[in-house]
């Protein structure tokens, strides 16, 4: 049942290039959040941070990606000590193929962005689940349930 997600490359911290094909690990969490130093995805980047090393016993990597660029990127990854890569997408070119850009509410007006959303992909490129709309407070936990408890 799970779809097989289309291979993407896009630029990554550390003067990497993200490549979805022949990602080694057994599974690839992407998460999707809207801007780098606000609260929510700052405390959701630190979620992922603080767990990382369980994701890694569950053979699971981690990206961050949001529409900020690669200078704002390094720099929110070097003052929250991120163990793991965040992907640029100025031009939403990812947001796109995984459908997370929406028309949301903020401060009482209407504006476009990336509603909060996590993917988590195996290392056969099949999506083999989703969360979207997330909030912040437990999600974290949540994902790492679900790959280290993949049979």
């Amino acid at each position: 049942m799970a779809d097989v997600v289309s291979n993407f490359s896009a630029p990554m911290t550390s003067g990497q290039t993200f490549q979805l094909s022949g990602r080694p690990a057994r599974y690839t969490v992407l998460f999707f959040y809207p801007k780098d130093n606000t609260p929510g995805c700052t405390t959701e980047n630190v979620a992922f941070r603080d767990l990382y090393e369980q994701f890694q016993a569950a053979d699971t990597e981690i990206y961050g990606i949001s529409r900020d660029s690669l200078r704002s990127h390094e720099g929110f990854r070097a003052k929250l000590g991120l163990p793991f890569e965040l992907i640029s997408d100025p031009e939403e070119k990812v947001c796109e193929q995984f459908g997370v850009m929406k028309m949301k509410q903020m401060y009482g007006k209407t504006v476009r962005g990336i509603e909060r959303s996590t993917f988590v992909i195996d290392a056969n490129g099949q999506l083999v689940k989703e969360w979207r709309g997330v909030k912040v407070a437990g999600h974290v936990d949540e994902v790492l349930e679900f790959v280290a408890h993949q049979a």
